[in-house]
Parts: structure tokens; C-alpha cells; sequence
């Protein structure tokens, strides 16, 4: 008998801003997307929702596989605190959060982007507004989905301390892809390969202890294709601060991620 692996701690930590009636947000859970491969997604609605109206919703993207592997956090994705507390948040803002389980973070990430669409009416998705929500590791996976190569009508993302992709020769995301063991799906990509027409914001913690290197040649190449780029900085932030710092910086920032979405997301 295999013995349960114990919960990584990270998985315990929620995000450390609050809505009211976070708590009171409805959760269809487990809804299989691909019944062959076991994979599943649970949907955070907000509690007011109307039957037959079609909501905007928001992804929250898996850079690591869950299912068919050994898991290292003793837990799937959707079962974090992390991602339970942004679908609570992001339904409590009025929007339908997406949270799900995967093996291959690339290929399923689009399986789950084709289900919603076809299934829009059925989930109380509208399939004309769908946004990205990605953290720390998982940021190249929503950032893959960004690239001109692929067929996905994205209307936003939003990356919170994520890593992006090596430029000018850097190598310091696919270190860092071997070491935390998320996929580094950009890899050999250049700036010109990804779309300059969808908002990306991406909230920056000055003191990361994983640095911000490929985050800062990110931005500068970005803006140097004059793609709608939104960039924070917390200064005093450490890398994962909508988890480890709870201050008034902190929670703003979170908010105007909230924000953020909500502008692109409703004014689609």
C-alpha cells in the first residue's frame, strides 16, 4: 500500500484578501472535461447569478501536472487553498472562476479553454470573454497560450510573481523550471512570437527571492512592441505576496488584479 503524501505547505495558504461573501460564492465541483483521462474542473459562480445569463470567466491556470504523476504538494491544483481562495475572489467579483486538474499543462490547459467554449451555455460561461489567471510557475503555461501559433480568443491575463520566458540569452526561468519542476512552456520563444493584442497585467514583487530578471527583459520587450501591458511593482513584496504578506500593499494590488479583470472581462 502507498502511503498519502502530506500536504505541502504551501498548499495551506490562502490569499490574504478578503470580499464580502467570498464564503457564499456557489462551486459546481468535479466537472469532467476529459472523462478518459480522469480530468476534472470545478466552477466558482457568484451567488447572485442569474439562470440563462452568461457569465465572463477566468481560468486559473495549472503549470504543473496533478493527475498520473507523483505529486509533490500531496494535493491537486484545485484543491490548493491558494486556488480555492482566487475562485472564491474572483466569483465574489462577479465573474465564473475555473479551476482544474490536468496531466500534460500545455495540451490540457487549450482542452479545458475548447470545453468551456463548447459547453458555454450549459456552464453559464460566456464563450466571448475568458481571461487567464497564473502564479509563480504555472505563468509560462498561460503565457503558451498567448502565442500567435495558437487559436485561442483570449481576452486577458493576469500573472501575479510569475515567471515569463528566458530572453537575451537568460536561462534563469528554465533553472527555474528543472529546480520548482513546472513546465517551461515558452521555451525558445522570442517576444514576437506572442500576440499584441490581449491585456496582460503582471503584478511584480521587488523582493522576490527567485529574482525578477526575466520578469523586467519581459516588460521592456513587451513594451517595446507597444503590447497593452499593466505592470505593478510591491516594492517590499516577496514572491508570493497575495499569500505571505498580509499588508495594505499587498491587498491593494490584489485588488486591482480583481479590477483588472473585471474592466476587460464585463466591457467585452
Amino acid at each position: 500500500m502507498t502511503s498519502r503524501i502530506e500536504r505541502h505547505e504551501i498548499t495551506l495558504k490562502k490569499v490574504v484578501y478578503q470580499l464580502p461573501g467570498v464564503d457564499q460564492v456557489s462551486v459546481r465541483r468535479d466537472v469532467s472535461y476529459r472523462e478518459a483521462d480522469d480530468l476534472t474542473m470545478d466552477l466558482y459562480y457568484p451567488l447572485q447569478a442569474e439562470a440563462g445569463v452568461l457569465l465572463p470567466a477566468v481560468v486559473i491556470v495549472a503549470g504543473y501536472p496533478d493527475v498520473g504523476v507523483p505529486n509533490i504538494l500531496g494535493c491537486k491544483f484545485k484543491e490548493m487553498e491558494m486556488n480555492i481562495s482566487w475562485g472564491q475572489l474572483i466569483a465574489a467579483s462577479g465573474l465564473v472562476a475555473v479551476v482544474y486538474t490536468n496531466r500534460d499543462p500545455v495540451a490540457d490547459v487549450r482542452s479545458v479553454l475548447r470545453f468551456v467554449r463548447e459547453r458555454a451555455a450549459t456552464l453559464g460561461i460566456d464563450p466571448h470573454s475568458i481571461g487567464l489567471f497564473a502564479a509563480s510557475g504555472n505563468a509560462p503555461t498561460a503565457l503558451s497560450v498567448l502565442a500567435q501559433d495558437g487559436n485561442d480568443d483570449i481576452t486577458c491575463a493576469v500573472l501575479c510573481c510569475g515567471f515569463t520566458l528566458d530572453l537575451a540569452g537568460s536561462t534563469d526561468v528554465a533553472d527555474a523550471a528543472r529546480k520548482w519542476r513546472f513546465v517551461d512552456a515558452c521555451a525558445g520563444k522570442s517576444i514576437s512570437d506572442f500576440r499584441c493584442d490581449v491585456p496582460l497585467f503582471i503584478a511584480r514583487a521587488g523582493q522576490d527571492q527567485f529574482g525578477n530578471t526575466n520578469i523586467d527583459r519581459f516588460a521592456a520587450a513587451a513594451l517595446s512592441r507597444n503590447m497593452p501591458l499593466t505592470l505593478v511593482n510591491h516594492p517590499a513584496g516577496p514572491h508570493a505576496f497575495d499569500l505571505f504578506d498580509n499588508g495594505s500593499t499587498s491587498r491593494e494590488i490584489i485588488r486591482q488584479m480583481l479590477a483588472f479583470m473585471r474592466f476587460h472581462l464585463l466591457s467585452a
